[in-house]
């Protein structure tokens, strides 16, 4: 790609604060876990903290997301506060959908995060329609659909991919490639790149490096900007690796422990802190206060989290129909 666009300083920061924070509560959700003081289903995004960081900082509030379980990392990035965050995961009334949908349901509608859903692959149908309510007010949005490469293989992809492309609506769909779909290995399942399919839809199709913030920004920009021109979907195969297991308490045993020590020991979290310090774009104080920050207020939304109320049973039938106003 020629003339790729770079961010500039003030954004590579971004960019890391960004990924930092889903570092340090991903961390702290495991902790959380195993001290017994939560419990949840919890599917881990370590590892994949790059992608959507260098994508979210290309997006304004008023633009889309749809993601999957394994989404923390896409919330987090798009701008969700961590005591909703929180709290939604605990099962509270002050979470984002009241304790109701939990992990795997986050929803947050103000920072354009529409849907978190735990149907392998039901992302990109869903991103078609908002993308496609966006075409048709002519409201600029681009809606960006996040899912694993274990939904490449599903019947939802391709006619997704097909309707997107035929109507040039303004999603963007990004695989999430981090080389197991639960405990299967990519090459297990199919011969071909998942950004070589996009060619049979007539539309862009490009594998990037998930775990460089430079290569993850520069290709985003240029989706999302051809989106906003009206110019239809692009399919972003963004290469990574799952540090951990399947969901939180998997032993991880069919992973390739040399493969695994590999990607962990190449953690695309610090090697970017020791990039932004080396360039001069950074310095250790900045980070280390900006991080420090971090977990403090993950250390309040914990805290806040704890102390709020579970939903009384009357919760079981609000939010199903809809209620007549007096």
């Amino acid at each position: 790609m020629s003339n790729r666009a770079t961010p500039d300083a003030a954004t590579q920061i971004e960019i890391y604060r960004r990924m930092a924070l889903i570092k340090a509560n991903d961390e702290r959700s495991r902790k959380v876990i195993m001290n017994g003081r939560l419990v949840m289903p919890y599917y881990s995004p370590r590892g994949q903290e790059v992608i959507p960081s260098a994508i979210s900082v290309n997006l304004t509030d008023e633009d889309y997301i749809c993601t999957i379980y394994r989404g923390s990392h896409d919330q987090l990035a798009k701008g969700l506060p961590l005591k909703d965050l929180w709290a939604e995961v605990a099962g509270r009334t002050t979470g984002t959908c009241k304790g109701k949908g939990g992990p795997m349901h986050v929803t947050y509608p103000t920072k354009g995060i529409m849907v978190t859903t735990g149907i392998v692959g039901s992302t990109m149908p869903i991103a078609n329609g908002l993308a496609w309510g966006s075409q048709l007010r002519g409201d600029g949005r681009v809606t960006v659909a996040s899912f694993g490469d274990g939904a490449a293989n599903i019947g939802a992809f391709h006619e997704s991919l097909n309707l997107a492309a035929v109507w040039k609506l303004p999603v963007i769909f990004v695989c999430q490639n981090n080389e197991w779909g639960e405990h299967t290995a990519y090459d297990k399942t199919s011969n071909v790149k998942v950004a070589d399919r996009a060619a049979a839809y007539g539309m862009p199709g490009v594998r990037v490096d998930g775990n460089d913030p430079f290569e993850m920004y520069a290709i985003a920009s240029e989706a999302i900007a051809r989106a906003r021109a009206g110019e239809g979907p692009t399919l972003i195969e963004a290469m990574t690796y799952r540090f951990f297991g399947h969901v939180f308490g998997d032993a991880d045993a069919y992973m390739d422990k040399a493969r695994k020590e590999e990607a962990m020991a190449n953690d695309p979290v610090p090697r970017f802190r020791a990039q932004l310090i080396e360039s001069g774009i950074a310095t250790e104080e900045l980070l280390a206060e900006m991080e420090a920050a971090i977990e403090k207020d993950i250390d309040e939304a914990v805290e806040f989290a704890l102390a709020s109320d579970f939903p009384g049973v009357e919760e079981l039938k609000r939010d199903v129909f809809a209620e007549e106003m007096a």
